[in-house]
């Protein structure tokens, strides 16, 4: 067994591949939130089918779909062992030290909440990305593909709609805890500097969750 093998199916190097795939596709996030946010253009969709198109004929962009469908697959594989192997190790010890007392409810249930996560996510990409890809869509003014038409009606659905909330919910709680853990994982944990980082973590989980459950409950209520 190699070096890289060894390391990296250890607890510790399955922490650090989830610490790091986990930063990524944060970095991810925030390219998602920054090009949806043309939703609330006043043009009818044009914005952001315009944005839509970029982000599928671009070659970088298209380059990085095959990285980022990578780093889904790493965090969630990797993610699901470690909670299965803590599982195993605390089953006979939680039943005396009251993990309640010594972890917070999203460190205790980050399987719960990833289980949430990819759910919403298959069926987020059937919804978008698949009828997008291989579904017939009309064309905008601009003649774009109008993805902005499938999202408009998609949030008129209410169990739809309940189904984002509540995963963004989830992603929040998921992202508060992970966002901490993964620097202090990479061993940047410091007296100094670790309540600035969990302070920040609050900060971004709270803002791009609430940012994507805006656009379903702006649309369900007010459009």
């Amino acid at each position: 067994m190699s070096w890289f093998t060894k390391t990296f199916s250890s607890t510790i190097g399955r922490k650090l591949l989830v610490a790091i795939t986990g930063l990524f596709l944060c970095s991810f996030l925030v390219v998602h939130l920054i090009g949806n946010l043309q939703l609330f253009s006043a043009d009818e969709g044009v914005a952001f089918n315009a944005y839509t198109y970029f982000m599928t004929h671009n070659p970088v962009i298209r380059a990085m779909e095959i990285v980022l469908l990578l780093g889904f697959a790493f965090h969630i594989y990797e993610a699901v062992v470690i909670t299965r192997r803590n599982q195993s190790a605390r089953s006979v010890k939680y039943a005396v030290n009251r993990p309640e007392q010594n972890s917070n409810w999203s460190s205790r249930n980050m399987g719960l909440l990833g289980t949430v996560i990819f759910v919403f996510l298959l069926v987020h990409l059937y919804n978008f990305y698949f009828k997008l890809k291989f579904g017939e869509v009309s064309l905008d003014a601009a003649g774009n593909k109008n993805l902005y038409v499938i999202a408009v009606e998609s949030f008129s659905h209410w169990w739809y709609v309940a189904l984002y909330v509540i995963s963004m919910i989830a992603l929040a709680f998921h992202l508060i805890h992970g966002f901490q853990s993964a620097f202090q994982t990479l061993g940047l944990s410091h007296k100094k500097y670790t309540p600035a980082i969990k302070a920040f973590g609050y900060f971004f989980s709270i803002v791009v969750c609430a940012g994507f459950a805006a656009m379903p409950l702006y649309f369900f209520f007010l459009y």
